[in-house]
């Protein structure tokens, strides 16, 4: 049984392929409703305890992540979840390493690099991927997601 977000949730980005990847604020109350089965954390230091599978990708404010490769293998594996499960991507405001993530993951799913953060603003948040580094993380992503396979 498929188990993903309701599509016209708050915060669910519907990608190209179908699959619903949920991103969000930490800084914000949880969602009502269903909650994540896979959740991958976007911020500087170790996440609150959650009573859900998760991964932290070490990635401080307004920067990138610490280790490239790990966030390219982390976001790889939410975007083969989102497949099946309700995925949820996160940092403490939603807006810029969440929106990096999600447009990654857009790339992961045959958004072309150089429309991925257009395509999260239009269907995410208009204010997602907030920094040129970020916009350029995502530029590049290809090439750091394909030396990993």
């Amino acid at each position: 049984m498929t188990h993903t977000w309701d599509p016209a949730a708050d915060g669910v980005l519907r990608l190209p392929s179908g699959r619903l990847v949920r991103g969000r604020g930490l800084r914000r109350p949880l969602p009502e409703g269903p909650r994540p089965e896979f959740a991958l954390y976007m911020l500087g230091r170790r996440p609150p305890e959650a009573d859900w599978e998760n991964r932290w990708v070490r990635w401080p404010d307004f920067w990138l992540p610490s280790d490239r490769a790990a966030a390219a293998t982390a976001l790889r594996e939410a975007w083969e979840r989102a497949a099946s499960e309700r995925v949820e991507v996160a940092c403490n405001g939603g807006k810029g390493r969440t929106g990096t993530a999600l447009a990654c993951i857009a790339v992961l799913d045959g958004v072309p690099a150089g429309e991925a953060v257009g395509y999260v603003r239009e269907h995410y948040d208009a204010h997602a991927v907030e920094t040129p580094w970020q916009r350029r993380f995502v530029a590049r992503f290809p090439r750091i997601a394909g030396a990993l396979s």
